[in-house]
């Protein structure tokens, strides 16, 4: 992983977390218990802080970034999907923020909501607790049945699962030249898209 000290403040990360190599932390983050970090997502701690909360993941080419004085934080379980971007802002609880989406200062979203892919939630927005938050900018649709905040909290334990396999397994290796003969599979249980727990 690429570290930065900025200011005498370097980040924090606990040994059962996983940064990727290629993520980049600098100043004042810290990285709690169980985190994932994937390729390229990119924390600066420059001027504000930012908190990752245990097993929270956050996924490839994530930016997170605030204002001096503020926090940007993920709560528990927060789950950031690839390409998001936070920015001094607040991600409850088992919550979780689509790819591609923008959550902007002072916003927060609520404990177990889900943001949809691409939504652009504005500063200072309150998202309560089970919503559903779409469009740009982004309003609350819904609110969110059981059975979709089951699907959430199971992808988050994939997450959970895949920070304990690349702590395990992950390193850098040189590519194959051709493809072995009876090439095997990651065995992982065939996770559902959220769009299978419509009824």
């Amino acid at each position: 992983m690429t570290i930065y000290a900025i200011d005498g403040l370097i980040p924090v990360v606990h040994p059962t977390a996983y940064v990727h190599p290629s993520a980049t932390l600098i100043g004042d983050v810290i990285v709690g218990p169980g985190c994932y970090i994937g390729p390229s997502a990119s924390l600066r701690g420059d001027f504000g802080r930012i908190v990752l909360e245990e097993g929270a993941n956050v996924q490839d080419t994530c930016v997170i970034h605030g204002f001096p004085d503020s926090d940007t934080v993920v709560e528990q379980d927060g789950h950031i999907g690839h390409g998001a971007v936070l920015h001094g802002c607040r991600i409850g609880k088992n919550a979780m923020v689509g790819m591609n989406a923008v959550v902007m200062d002072k916003a927060v979203v609520g404990e177990s909501s889900i943001v949809a892919a691409m939504s652009f939630v504005k500063a200072g927005m309150d998202v309560p607790p089970r919503s559903l938050v779409m469009g740009a900018p982004a309003r609350i649709a819904r609110v969110l049945r059981d059975e979709e905040i089951a699907w959430k909290t199971e992808g988050t334990a994939q997450y959970h699962a895949l920070t304990r396999r690349s702590l395990a397994s992950m390193q850098e290796v040189e590519a194959l030249t051709a493809v072995e003969e009876n090439r095997p599979r990651i065995a992982l249980a065939a996770g559902l898209p959220t769009y299978s727990t419509k009824t």
